[in-house]
């Protein structure tokens, strides 16, 4: 059981690795801009959730890790911001081969302007549950950016491709949330959550996720440019 964590992990990434070498895909051949976008994003998040985890916000069942720890953070979940990120970037490059024709940017104007408004009003309204406020805050104000500022016009890919990879997230998240299992992997103080699940899965996980993947594919897609 000490293996469920890093089994997570592994299963994540694993296929995702394999087919980075096929001739069609190589995406092998954008490590150099991946490995920056994952470091960078790595250590913000790290930060993050080192922070959050001593503050009691969420927490590691130590029944499902190796029990080696960093800081407050077991290794395994320091292995998921790369895992998890290499499994993502690696679905947008594979789709974003195959999509040929361009999106309506009208539709990307609309959904853009809905996701952050949305997400600024749910962290102001339940600005009181920490972990709210931070996973809603932070996907809408790295959408200004890229929207805004950068001026990107792969954020209607990014919303098709991040809604696919919300199906997988759902297996994973699931599982280290405890969905099959006697006990959580990770484990999250209900006062600071406003207690929306989907299954076993905080819904402020998907926002969560949101920003990760974002921040991530801004990078790539600068240092790949």
């Amino acid at each position: 059981m000490k293996y469920t964590y890093l089994l997570v992990n592994f299963f994540t990434i694993i296929v995702p690795f394999i087919f980075s070498f096929h001739p069609k895909l190589n995406f092998y051949k954008t490590w150099r801009s991946f490995f920056p976008a994952v470091v960078i994003t790595g250590l913000f998040f790290v930060l993050w959730d080192n922070y959050f985890t001593g503050l009691g916000i969420w927490g590691f069942n130590e029944q499902y890790t190796l029990g080696i720890f960093f800081g407050h953070l077991p290794l395994e979940e320091i292995l998921f911001f790369f895992c998890i990120p290499y499994a993502c970037v690696y679905t947008y490059h594979c789709i974003d081969l195959f999509i040929k024709k361009p999106l309506s940017q009208v539709l990307e104007k609309w959904l853009t302007t809905f996701f952050i408004t949305s997400s600024l009003f749910v962290s102001v309204l339940f600005y009181k549950q920490t972990y709210t406020l931070f996973a809603f805050i932070c996907p809408a104000l790295l959408l200004i950016l890229a929207k805004y500022v950068l001026k990107v016009n792969w954020l209607l890919k990014f919303y098709l491709i991040y809604g696919i990879l919300l199906f997988p997230f759902l297996i994973v998240n699931g599982v280290l949330t405890g969905t099959g299992l006697e006990n959580p992997v990770v484990w999250y103080n209900e006062e600071e959550i406003f207690g929306l699940r989907i299954l076993t899965i905080p819904v402020e996980d998907v926002f969560y996720g949101m920003a990760m993947v974002l921040m991530n594919l801004l990078i790539y897609k600068r240092k790949e440019a």
